[in-house]
C-alpha cells in the first residue's frame, strides 16, 4: 500500500468526527400560521390558528392607510371564530344605529360620538384637515368663519379650504357608508353636511360661520 492511499484514509476518518457546522436560523425549516382573509360589512377580516386557539380579528378594509384592530372573537373552529366575529359587528351596528339622533331640522340621522371617533382613527387626513377640524372643534358652538378656518389651515383660498373640509367629511362618510345629505345649495355642502352646518347670517354678503356637530367636536378632541 502506498504512502499517499494511507494518508488519504486517515484523512478520510478524521473528516468522520469533524462536527458538523450548526444550521443558521435561515436555513432552518420554518412554518408559518395560514391566514385567511375575508371580508364582513366595511371591515377586513383575518382568522386563521394562533397559539392553539382559532382567532378571527377585523380591521379597517384598504385601502386605508391606518391600521389598527376594531374587533376579536375566539372559536373551537375557525368557521365558529369567523361567526362569532360577525356577530360581534352585527351587534354593535344596530346598537350604534339605535343610538343616533335625528336632527329635527335636517331629518338627518348624526352617527355617534364613537363612529366619529373610530373613522377619525382610520382616516387618512391631510394635515390642513385636520388643523381645520381641531380649530373648528376648539370654537365650539360659535364655529368659524371662512376666513378663519382658511388661516388655520394654511390656505390662502376660502374656496380651497372649502373644499379641503367637505372632503374631509366624504372621507369618513365613505368610511362609516353613510350618504352624505345636502341641506343647503352650495357645492360643499355633501361633504360638510356629515360634519356639521352654517351658523346665522350676519349679512347678506355672509355667508354663516362653519360648525361643527357635537359628536363631531367631542370625537375630534378625543382622537386628535
Amino acid at each position: 500500500m502506498t504512502r499517499h492511499s494511507t494518508d488519504n484514509r486517515a484523512t478520510a476518518g478524521r473528516d468522520l468526527f469533524k462536527s458538523k457546522p450548526k444550521e443558521t436560523a435561515s436555513e432552518q425549516p420554518t412554518t408559518s400560521a395560514k391566514i385567511q382573509l375575508g371580508e364582513h360589512g366595511r371591515y377586513q377580516i383575518k382568522s386563521g390558528r394562533l397559539s392553539g386557539e382559532y382567532v378571527a380579528r377585523a380591521f379597517p378594509k384598504p385601502p386605508t392607510n391606518v391600521r389598527g384592530l376594531i374587533a376579536e372573537a375566539r372559536g373551537e373552529t375557525e368557521e365558529a371564530a369567523i361567526a362569532a366575529l360577525h356577530e360581534m359587528i352585527d351587534a354593535r351596528d344596530i346598537r350604534r344605529s339605535g343610538d343616533r339622533r335625528i336632527e329635527l331640522a335636517t331629518g338627518y340621522s348624526v352617527p355617534t360620538i364613537e363612529e366619529y371617533t373610530e373613522a377619525l382613527g382610520q382616516v387618512a387626513f391631510s394635515g390642513p384637515q385636520r388643523a381645520m377640524l381641531t380649530a373648528l372643534a376648539l370654537a365650539d358652538e360659535d364655529g368659524l368663519s371662512e376666513g378663519r378656518l382658511a388661516s388655520a389651515a394654511g390656505y390662502k383660498s376660502k374656496t380651497s379650504a372649502n373644499r379641503a373640509l367637505a372632503s374631509a367629511g366624504l372621507l369618513i362618510a365613505s368610511y362609516l357608508s353613510s350618504e352624505a345629505t345636502s341641506i343647503c345649495d352650495e357645492p360643499e355642502a355633501d361633504g360638510m353636511s356629515l360634519l356639521g352646518y352654517r351658523g346665522e347670517k350676519r349679512n347678506d354678503t355672509d355667508p354663516g360661520n362653519w360648525i361643527l356637530r357635537t359628536e363631531v367636536r367631542d370625537a375630534v378632541r378625543d382622537a386628535f
